[in-house]
């Protein structure tokens, strides 16, 4: 396969993941906004803060509300992580690999684009933007659905998945993360290295929403019962079994990384198996307590990883989809 089509397949499949993983981010804003247990200033800047665009909105912006956080996110062209922007260099990339996949998933990539376009024009943000939030999960779904269902699950179809799970996991952490934005820096500062948080009721609605946001509140309840910030944290980002879960993303990217490589895992032969197997051997071993535990606690372990998945993506990056200097090899790869 040529880089350039690999590297289409990829993106495509991570831009559709992003539209999907923002509509459910900005639905769960919606619904703390109406328990109203956080003020609205701080909860819609925490949902910006959460998708790194901060700066970029607050230039432009200044008020974080919910008309100018659901446009920015929703239907900003300007922002290329809004929900507008990635269905649309999404049916781009489709459009240049068209031979690649289905008919079926092509047809309902170019379907999702035009009814995100068509709510821009209509303002749906304002007048119904739980309808629109939806539809754009349900579309995100369905394209994932028939890919699985339409596509050969050959080299195409591996790098598919491998970019939808590597997406996946970087906003499930992200997620989990929104505590650190929602909390003033004050309360921060006084809890101890790695203390647990106050289980109160606010406490409670909040992580509630968190699972919510990964559609994990019904999984997670059959696992663990009540919520806690622990025992969320501990599903969220170790559960082998709950396709959300940043444990299951990696174990599964890892797969379609072996599958077109053809390598086996514990080994490696090229720095995208390194890193990729690196931070899935991290999860593999590791523990909420000790997360929790540490002096750094789970922003700093959320960070870590973060980080630690931007160089993997960049691996996979130079592996696959850079073009070799002329002379080198005489060929895309």
């Amino acid at each position: 396969m040529l880089s350039r089509v690999a590297d289409s397949v990829y993106w495509m499949n991570r831009q559709i993941e992003r539209a999907e993983n923002v509509a459910r981010a900005v639905e769960t804003t919606l619904d703390l906004a109406l328990d109203g247990t956080i003020s609205p200033g701080r909860l819609w800047n925490a949902l910006v803060c959460t998708f790194g665009d901060e700066a970029d909105f607050w230039a432009r912006f200044g008020l974080a509300d919910q008309a100018n956080v659901i446009s920015f996110l929703a239907f900003d062209q300007t922002n290329p992580n809004s929900i507008a922007s990635c269905l649309q260099a999404a049916r781009e990339n489709a459009r240049t690999v068209r031979d690649m996949i289905s008919t079926p998933m092509w047809e309902e990539i170019n379907k999702a684009h035009l009814y995100v376009r068509s709510a821009a024009a209509a303002n749906a943000e304002i007048d119904h933007p739980r309808e629109f939030l939806d539809e754009v999960k349900r579309a995100s779904q369905l394209i994932t659905g028939v890919a699985d269902a339409t596509m050969s699950h050959g080299e195409a179809w591996h790098f598919a998945r491998m970019g939808r799970l590597i997406e996946r996991a970087d906003k499930t952490s992200r997620v989990l993360d929104v505590e650190h934005y929602f909390q003033p820096a004050a309360v921060r500062a006084t809890r101890p290295a790695g203390g647990a948080a106050d289980e109160s009721d606010e406490v409670a609605v909040q992580w509630s929403a968190v699972l919510e946001s990964a559609s994990a509140l019904e999984m997670y309840r059959k696992v663990h019962g009540a919520v806690s910030r622990r025992s969320v944290a501990d599903f969220l980002i170790f559960d082998r079994e709950f396709p959300r879960a940043m444990h299951f993303c990696l174990i599964k990217a890892e797969e379609s990384l072996l599958a077109i490589t053809g390598g086996s895992k514990g080994s490696y032969t090229n720095p995208a198996e390194q890193r990729l197997g690196r931070l899935r051997s991290n999860l593999n071993y590791g523990a909420i307590d000790e997360i929790l535990g540490a002096e750094s606690g789970l922003h700093g372990f959320i960070d870590g990883f973060q980080t630690s998945l931007n160089q993997a993506s960049e691996a996979i990056f130079a592996t696959f989809f850079a073009l070799q200097p002329v002379g080198s090899s005489g060929q895309e790869a």
